[in-house]
């Protein structure tokens, strides 16, 4: 286990040749806008960042924090990526206009234990943005990921969830997407292992791409507050003395996440909160069939035409 000053060193150390391209969603709070503003402070502002999220004055406060340099750019594109179909246009507008991309960190997520709410599209909001909108933009940015390799650069892809976080289980292939046998306690958990095939199959398909799975532990933001759930809202209010306890702030967690995605090289990767590789803990059993169906279901789920 890297200890935090070790991971924080080797953030510190990252010092390449060009100038990095990342593209983040979820980035105005929490884990997401300390990770955009950890790699902007290690790198002393030459590096190129896209922020996703919806909320265009939270973007701006952050963006006006961040460290200027000449190289320095820094961008907003306001995207609600539980929608499809705003999450191709996001990736058609990126792959337009960047010559490459070196790192793709995936931070937006729905949380709570609510009832299915499906989106226009009828994907559940939850799963939507927990899985559907991440397989959606890596696949639709992959042109992208490759160029950086093909300049010799690396390409990294981390969704920050919940790897190794849930026992092993079986995804339940009958129900993907969960339109028959649904919980929000299911989908959170479903989401979990679906993030897990999902870079297990992009890795396959990739080889020259890293793809990490990682679990970011307790972390304190906002969302452990943020429920319309009273039976969530009544266990936060008991539990909140503990979390303060046991939680670590978004800055240190900012480290770890971003440790994981720069010394990832190419493959899969699945890591805890402190960036340790856990191998296959926790990983779906019957992985090769489930990655396959899952790969397919993604495709028609999301109207991502194949390659």
């Amino acid at each position: 286990m890297p200890s935090f000053l070790v991971a924080q060193n080797s953030n510190a150390s990252y010092t390449p040749s060009y100038v990095p391209v990342m593209v983040i969603t979820g980035a105005t709070s929490g884990i997401g806008q300390a990770i955009t503003q950890t790699l902007a402070r290690h790198l002393h502002g030459r590096v190129h960042i896209i922020i996703i999220a919806r909320n265009s004055s939270a973007a701006s406060r952050i963006i006006s924090t961040l460290p200027t340099h000449p190289a320095a750019i820094y961008e907003f594109i306001a995207c609600d990526v539980s929608l499809m179909q705003n999450v191709h246009a996001l990736a058609q507008d990126l792959s337009a206009r960047l010559p490459k991309l070196n790192f793709l960190v995936h931070c937006a997520g729905v949380f709570g234990l609510d009832g299915r709410r499906e989106t226009e599209e009828g994907i559940d909001v939850k799963l939507a943005s927990r899985y559907y909108a991440r397989f959606t933009l890596t696949y639709d940015l992959l042109p992208l990921l490759r160029k950086a390799t093909e300049r010799g650069e690396p390409a990294s892809v981390l969704t920050v969830l919940g790897a190794g976080s849930k026992g092993t289980s079986e995804v339940d292939l009958d129900d993907l997407g969960l339109k028959k046998r649904y919980t929000g306690w299911k989908a959170m958990m479903a989401s979990i292992d679906y993030n897990d095939l999902m870079v297990a199959e992009f890795s396959k398909r990739e080889p020259n791409i890293a793809f990490t799975h990682i679990f970011p532990g307790f972390v304190s933001t906002a969302i452990l507050h943020k429920s319309s759930n009273p039976i969530s809202k009544l266990f936060l209010f008991f539990l909140s003395p503990l979390l303060w306890l046991i939680t670590r702030t978004q800055e240190t967690c900012a480290e770890y996440m971003l440790y994981a995605l720069i010394q990832a090289e190419r493959g899969m990767y699945r890591r805890n909160e402190n960036g340790d590789d856990i191998g296959l803990k926790g990983f779906p059993r019957f992985a090769n069939d489930a990655q396959r169906i899952l790969w397919e279901h993604s495709l028609q789920a999301t109207s991502t035409s194949t390659s």
